[in-house]
């Protein structure tokens, strides 16, 4: 049987992320979520126009990459990769799953989502899949990492309202 890791340690441990998240670091995005039943699809599954709920601001950790140029025979051309770090709980409270296709907007740029990855556990156990009795109560998943790749506002179909 497990002795650490219970909800009272999970508790501390979020009470402190979330002080350092919210109130120290302050990162904001913006998150744009597909709405698939709005969007338009042609026979190959695939859409020029898509529908998004958004944005929903949701705090973060950023790992911003750099922009990379290229120049080829239709012109140049920018790229960005950019990973976006959540707790788990943040997206929880804001009813927001990641998904690839979804969009974040970051210093007025947007981002459309690559990759989600979710596979940082407190002490390596994931209450949510406890397969032996008394677990239940043990660990947590705890971050979702998303991998992003910069996108065009236009080719995204976003675009500002005034306000």
């Amino acid at each position: 049987m497990a002795m650490f890791g219970r909800s009272r340690d999970i508790n501390l441990f979020l009470s402190v992320n979330n002080e350092l998240l919210h109130d120290v670091i302050s990162q904001q995005i913006g998150y744009y979520k597909i709405v698939l039943d709005e969007t338009k699809s042609n026979l190959y599954g695939e859409s020029t126009e898509k529908m998004y709920l958004g944005p929903i601001l949701i705090s973060c950790l950023i790992e911003r990459g750099d922009f990379d140029f290229t120049n080829d025979d239709f012109g140049p051309d920018v790229n960005r990769s950019v990973k976006y770090r959540f707790l788990k709980n943040d997206l929880v409270l804001a009813n927001v799953v990641p998904e690839v296709g979804d969009v974040i907007m970051y210093n007025e740029l947007y981002y459309e989502i690559d990759d989600v990855n979710q596979n940082q556990l407190i002490l390596g156990k994931d209450n949510e899949y406890a397969y032996s009795d008394g677990l239940e109560n043990f660990g947590s998943s705890w971050s979702i990492i998303v991998t992003t790749h910069y996108a065009r506002p236009e080719k995204l179909g976003i675009t500002k309202q005034r306000i």
